[in-house]
């Protein structure tokens, strides 16, 4: 598809290490996946990383709940994303770590050094909230208030979940302790601050001139940088997190962050240590021509656009993002996620009931790709019946189980194809370039319903072809339409790979195709044989969801 091999690195969100994913936190990671996937059928070369989130106050905040000691929380889930990410919804990560690891610490502390002796990380006195109750400073996830800007009551002390705000602690109104609901006291304690304010002109002609970012991160973050940037606490009173490196700072640590987002880095040079290739890193991040897509939520943006290509450009000689791939709001039935509440749908919930790849599809097709999104039960099961089992699921099987009965030596194409089936394979042949296209651009949805058309078109063809009654009466031509269709249905599962790994895994299985050099084309096989034909998907019962549904709120 294109001559000269790229290079790619995909960063992917950090999933906070303090309880488990819901469906709300994976919504709009599925598209990294999807990226990855495609580029490596492209023959380009791919480094896609993540890792588990361990550090920062929400994870203090869980063991203090529970009376553990942070590290037990954060090893616990990092262990349970690694299943469902991973074994479950088959993310194909080059590197999921965590921030935990001495390589991690190592990385975070050059970065420090790095900016401090440049001038980008000094020193201040401030005043901080303490609460008197609890004998501590209160970082800022341990306190909350009503945000100055939006007036949402719940507001964190580092950023306003309602309206995306990046929030100062001494910013909102009527403060309290998450802990004990107290207000709390204001003393003076010393910190690093990773000076912003010199980054925003920078920062405000390469947002200016990025291509390919979404829409809510390339407003949403022009207009912080029209407000202009303050600079910005890097480090916190706690004994959870990196340390500083340097003398006298033993009861502070850098803060989640800035060290979390410096795990693309470290995640990075983790993935080369493994590759017993220490200096392999460079190639993606010290070579201008790599492509850097991020993705991740909303409230992730300031994060990805404004602190991490900060520190990126205050250390030097390291690539800034290249696309922005932001998603907006999930909701459920119509509500926001809560835990608290009860309401509810946990990813491991999910997995253990129904199947990871309905669940890539309903993201994909309803997801909050470019706008707040919800996730419905009825519709989830709408979808997966009408569309994924009716259409896709149901054309493969039919097509194969008829092949496999009528034909188990295998199926033929003919020597001369007419007029409809050269239209047919034309429109899959023509179908790689703009769903590439599509995928790149991170339309992923507009790539995922162009590959649906197909699949409509092949029921449209196998219905009027009806070798079930053609093979009554012209054997060879039953046999010759057939192969046509499983054609189809082959390229069908190499366009679909990025999309639905498992179910194009298992086409290929049963066609008896040997999947390990696939590429980004159409591929025509003169010969096909199918052998143990079994249903890609399983009907969603009625049943099955009004169970969900009863489970919300309770």
């Amino acid at each position: 598809m294109k001559s000269m091999k790229k290079k790619i690195f995909i960063g992917m969100a950090w999933p906070y290490a303090n309880g488990s994913l819901h469906l709300g936190h994976v919504a709009g990671l599925i598209g990294g996946d999807i990226l990855a996937r495609y580029f490596r059928l492209n023959r380009e070369s791919v480094l896609m990383v993540s890792g588990s989130d361990c550090h920062g106050t929400p994870i203090s905040v869980e063991a203090d709940r529970l009376g553990v000691s942070p590290a037990e929380i954060a090893d616990k889930y990092h262990e349970e994303f690694v299943e469902t990410l991973i074994n479950g919804l088959n993310f194909s990560y080059d590197c999921y770590t965590k921030t935990t690891t001495r390589n991690h610490e190592t990385v975070v502390q050059d970065l420090f050094l790095n900016l401090f002796k440049k001038g980008f990380v000094y020193k201040k006195t401030e005043s901080l909230p303490y609460c008197e109750h609890c004998k501590r400073y209160l970082p800022d996830r341990y306190i909350e208030g009503e945000c100055p800007k939006c007036h949402y009551l719940n507001a964190r002390g580092d950023q306003c979940d309602e309206c995306g705000e990046l929030m100062d602690t001494d910013k909102l109104i009527n403060p309290k302790c998450k802990i004990c609901g107290r207000t709390p006291e204001w003393r003076d304690t010393e910190h690093f601050f990773l000076k912003l304010s010199d980054f925003n002109n920078q920062l405000k002609a390469w947002v200016e001139n990025s291509k390919g970012w979404r829409a809510n991160a390339y407003n949403f973050t022009l207009n912080l940088l029209k407000d202009g940037l303050h600079d910005r606490a890097i480090t916190r009173d706690t004994n959870w997190g990196i340390p500083i490196p340097l003398k006298g700072y033993d009861d502070k640590k850098i803060y989640v962050w800035f060290e979390a987002v410096s795990g693309y880095l470290s995640a990075s040079k983790e993935w080369a240590n493994k590759m017993q290739n220490d200096d392999l890193w460079k190639d993606f991040w010290q070579d201008e021509k790599v492509a850097h897509y991020y993705v991740h939520g909303k409230d992730n943006i300031p994060f990805h656009t404004v602190v991490w290509p900060a520190i990126l450009l205050g250390c030097s000689g390291l690539n800034l993002p290249s696309r922005i791939v932001s998603s907006e709001y999930l909701t459920l039935e119509k509500r926001q996620f809560s835990k608290s509440r009860k309401w509810c749908v946990l990813l491991k919930d999910f997995l253990s009931e129904f199947s990871s790849e309905t669940l890539r599809y309903y993201l994909i097709m309803s997801g909050p790709e470019t706008s707040d999104a919800d996730f419905s039960w009825k519709e989830y099961q709408i979808k997966t019946n009408n569309e994924l089992i009716a259409g896709f699921g149901n054309l493969v099987n039919r097509t194969f189980s008829f092949i496999e009965k009528n034909y188990p030596n295998g199926v033929s194409l003919p020597d001369r194809l007419d007029e409809e089936s050269c239209n047919f394979i034309g429109l899959a042949k023509q179908s790689f370039i703009p769903v590439g296209e599509l995928i790149e651009s991170g339309k992923f949805r507009e790539g995922l319903k162009r590959i649906f058309s197909i699949i409509e078109e092949g029921n449209r063809y196998i219905n009027g072809a009806a070798p079930w009654q053609t093979i009554k009466t012209d054997r060879k031509k039953a046999e010759n339409d057939l192969a046509i269709m499983a054609n189809i249905i082959h390229s069908i599962s190499i366009l679909i790979e990025p999309y639905l790994p498992v179910s194009a895994k298992s086409i290929r299985e049963m066609m008896i195709v040997d999947g390990s050099d696939l590429k980004w084309e159409f591929n025509e096989f003169k010969f096909i044989k199918i052998a143990g034909t079994t249903p890609l998907y399983k009907k969603i019962e009625d049943n099955q969801i009004e169970e969900q549904i009863n489970k919300l709120g309770k």
